[in-house]
């Protein structure tokens, strides 16, 4: 088991629209691109930075 990937599950709280085109791009990498849709990614840095950049806009819902 010690290659289980740990997951996080993500949900969007805040709206695109008048944001940056690179704020709106990291939404669609995250799979995430209206309120309220929720997605399960892998807990990497790379996404863990993803988060923060947009972390005015999503919240981590729960991490297994």
């Amino acid at each position: 088991m010690a290659n289980a990937a740990k997951t996080i599950t993500v949900e969007q709280i805040g709206s695109a629209i008048r944001r940056h085109h690179s704020q709106r791009a990291t939404l669609i990498g995250l799979n995430l691109n209206k309120i309220g849709r929720t997605a399960e990614l892998q807990d990497t840095p790379e996404v863990r930075g993803m988060i923060t950049k947009v972390q005015h806009l999503v919240r981590i819902v729960d991490e297994k």
